[in-house]
């Protein structure tokens, strides 16, 4: 496309404004595609008199603006304050140029010149413009479970190609009735070049089927359908936006149970969808939950994720939903198929992914049919692909905010930036048991959702499709691979069999506490504690109770606990906590009548140090705690003994003192042995146990702080690590170091668990020989 005006220099400062025309040239970027800011321009010019153009040039939006000098000035400050609730504009150049008659302000054609792309837009839930169609019977969209517009509905996960262009999603193949053909080319209307555009003549469409099969109803008779089967206790296999869940009445114990068997996930919690109830669409939630405001606000934002809130005691839920827990993670409608089947059933229900354990959603139909057959009785399918499957975004009320759990849906792609520059494009894949891949080039980061398990091959086979397409995706191919340091990580492996890119190392828990202080952006000496479940340590062992001095690129182990070694191997400790009590017990050479280990094979392998793993990893203090209190032998999924520990805690309890003293290596070292006489105490509440158990663990991290300040002059106190998830524990350190005037810092944006590792790797590579 010609340039139809002339620039009058490249100056970025705007030069006195004549007194009768004036003409400027303003560059927007940011969150500027797919969120309807073109149209936006349009309306907003066409209200302020303004003549012109806009339209995107490569991932920034161009505009000319012509007109009186006031007006143009308030159209300027007009497209930031008002711009549309999804964009996120800036403007980022302001040009003055000559003055050119326009017939009007107009909407042109896109150009494009291969640069980067600054920005992919996640999945938003339905807005209150199409909710109102979706629930006004005369309208055309009534009950339309596909109904969406330039303010709301899926982007991410339907976007072949970030253009904005219809052709180039997985809407390509829906040919425009008449009426969405007038609203597509209508600048005006809200659904202007929206790319997902469609209706109940021409657009997606929901089909029911049996697990038996028979004939498939369609429409709103499939809804409808859907509904009658979870009502009589059937398990139905929905598919929404980023894949497909499995789903049943929340408070049929027995329908819980058959889906817990099927999907093989005995105990770990099932989130539960809401319908959308009363005036703000809660009414139905604070009946069955103790909602805080900010939980409240959480969901409903239009990312709609799943919260972990305070059940009410007497909840209709089945107890099954979440066994031995307070909390259980609630959700509204993350679409209008959802909220459709959530109208008609009229209840909460049971809303899990439909996936093995630790291996992607499940996105595509037959796929599903073959791999759910067993489970489902009926499947909710429609013929709309997902390009990629995305889960739900976790969130939890941590220390007066609410913190991040699992990336997810609605808040991916996550695009960050970094406080130093990348010197060339790197792909930073994380660890193994959270995956996550993060792209990163110049300043900015791109992190993926959650990928799985990749210790499972079908989790690592989707983590280098979702390497191929990030890259793909924003235009830019990495030059170079960050991976975690431990060689038995498959994703270690994986790197290392990409030939054709040099792999960069970074060890687990710097990695971490970079992606804080990366988040931060603070500058200043760090002090970051990184508790975790295991990651291995520079001298071989496992570590997980670090604390790290230094800054990006330059960290110092300073303090940890206690080491101790545990039979079982990596896989054993993780899945039966009852090996880490023991080896508490035997370490301090004590015994443990209660131990499984009746024939004393096991203690001997200990004494022998056959088959066991060295770790000082805080996640394995707390599974030893937790078998000694609860009685915890093995657990069926990652951080379910941490998590029954902490739902007995109700108040803080006075602290057992942990003595502080250095290891060979000057290492810190904060010895947990004062604890077992506690723990064990069979005379004392279960919850006594815990909550002084906590309170314990609070206060040696406030020691270690106090003697590592006594010597170096700390700015910033981080948080990070997955154990810093329990919020019994986080908020007692945080108002301990907070009394003692400790900065203290907890991740916002990014988990504080191993889906933070990709994004650290990246801040680690970028920061390295900055600061020498």
């Amino acid at each position: 496309m010609s340039d139809p005006v002339k620039q009058r220099g490249n100056e970025s400062r705007e030069s006195p404004l004549p007194a009768t025309s004036y003409a400027v040239r303003i560059t927007l970027a940011g969150r500027v595609r797919g969120v309807g800011l073109r149209p936006f321009v349009n309306r907003l010019a066409r209200e302020h008199d303004i003549t012109g153009h806009v339209g995107y040039r490569d991932n920034k939006v161009d505009i000319v603006a012509c007109g009186r000098p006031a007006a143009v000035r308030q159209f300027r400050q007009d497209l930031i304050r008002r711009a549309p609730p999804l964009s996120k504009p800036q403007i980022v150049r302001l040009d003055p140029i000559d003055t050119v008659a326009f017939g009007g302000f107009e909407i042109v054609d896109s150009t494009a010149t291969g640069q980067a792309i600054d920005h992919v837009s996640a999945d938003y839930t339905m807005c209150e413009d199409c909710r109102g169609e979706f629930r006004d019977q005369d309208n055309r969209r009534y009950a339309y479970p596909f109904t969406s517009c330039s303010q709301c509905g899926p982007r991410y996960t339907l976007t072949v190609q970030p253009t904005g262009e219809r052709r180039d999603t997985s809407m390509s193949g829906f040919d425009m009735c008449a009426d969405c053909s007038r609203e597509y080319h209508d600048p005006c209307s809200r659904r202007f070049q929206w790319a997902a555009i469609g209706c109940p003549v021409c657009g997606p469409a929901l089909s029911y089927t049996t697990a038996a099969g028979g004939e498939a109803l369609t429409g709103r008779r499939a809804m409808a359908a859907a509904a009658v089967c979870l009502d009589k206790g059937g398990i139905v296999a929905v598919k929404c936006i980023g894949g497909y869940r499995l789903m049943c009445n929340a408070a049929d114990a027995d329908a819980i149970g058959r889906l817990r068997c099927g999907k093989r996930r005995p105990e770990k919690p099932l989130p539960v969808a809401f319908p959308y109830t009363g005036k703000d669409g809660l009414e139905m939630l604070r009946r069955t939950t103790l909602l805080h405001q900010f939980e409240a606000e959480a969901l409903k934002s239009p990312a709609r994720p799943v919260v972990l809130v305070r059940k009410r005691g007497n909840s209709d839920l089945a107890d099954n939903i979440a066994p031995g827990l307070r909390e259980v993670g609630v959700m509204l409608p993350e679409s209008p198929i959802l909220e459709g089947l959530l109208d008609a059933f009229g209840r909460p229900l049971v809303a899990t992914s439909a996936n093995d354990p630790g291996e992607p959603v499940l996105i595509d139909n037959d796929r599903a049919a073959e791999a759910l057959g067993a489970v489902a009785d009926a499947f909710l399918h429609h013929d709309r692909q997902i390009v990629r499957p995305v889960e739900d975004a976790v969130f939890r009320r941590i220390a007066g905010k609410i913190r991040p759990i699992r990336p997810g849906r609605g808040f991916v792609p996550l695009e960050l930036d970094l406080p130093w520059r990348q010197d060339e494009p790197l792909l930073a894949i994380g660890g193994d048991e959270i995956g996550t891949i993060a792209l990163s080039w110049d300043r900015r980061v791109v992190v993926t959702p959650y990928l799985g398990d990749m210790r499972r091959a079908a989790s690592l086979d989707a983590l280098a499709e979702a390497a191929a397409d990030l890259q793909t995706m924003y235009g830019v191919s990495a030059r170079r691979i960050a991976c975690d340091a431990n060689a038995e990580y498959r994703t270690h492996q994986w790197a290392m069999s990409q030939a054709r890119l040099p792999v960069d190392t970074v060890w687990h828990h710097p990695a971490h506490a970079s992606a804080l202080t990366a988040e931060m952006a603070l500058p200043g000496l760090w002090l970051v504690f990184v508790w975790d479940g295991d990651g291995r340590g520079e001298d071989g062992t496992m570590w997980g109770a670090e604390a790290m001095l230094g800054r990006s690129g330059s960290w110092h182990r300073m303090a940890s606990l206690r080491p101790f070694r545990v039979t079982g191997g990596a896989d054993g400790a993780h899945t039966e906590p009852w090996r880490s009590a023991a080896a508490l017990k035997w370490e301090c050479d004590e015994d443990w009548p209660d131990s499984p280990d009746e024939d004393g094979r096991e203690r001997q392998a200990w004494e022998d140090g056959v088959g066991c793993v060295e770790t000082s990893a805080a996640e394995r203090v707390f599974d030893a705690a937790s078998s000694l209190i609860c009685g915890r032998i093995e657990t069926s999924f990652p951080g379910q003994a941490p998590l029954l520990l902490e739902a007995l805690c109700r108040q803080r309890k006075q602290p057992v003192y942990l003595s502080l003293a250095r290891d060979a290596q000057g290492v810190l070292r904060s010895d947990w042995r004062p604890l077992l006489t506690m723990l064990a105490d069979d005379e004392r509440p279960l919850a006594e146990r815990a909550e002084r158990f906590h309170a314990s663990l609070a206060l040696s991290i406030l020691q270690q702080a106090r003697r590592i300040a006594d010597e170096y002059p700390i700015d910033h106190v981080g948080l990070c690590g997955g154990v810093f998830h329990n919020r019994a524990l986080t908020e007692q350190t945080v108002e301990l170091l907070g009394r003692n005037n400790f900065s203290v810092h907890l991740p916002r944006q990014m988990p504080s668990s191993d889906a933070a590792l990709s994004f650290g790797q990246a801040a680690e590579i970028a920061a390295r020989g900055k600061f020498d």
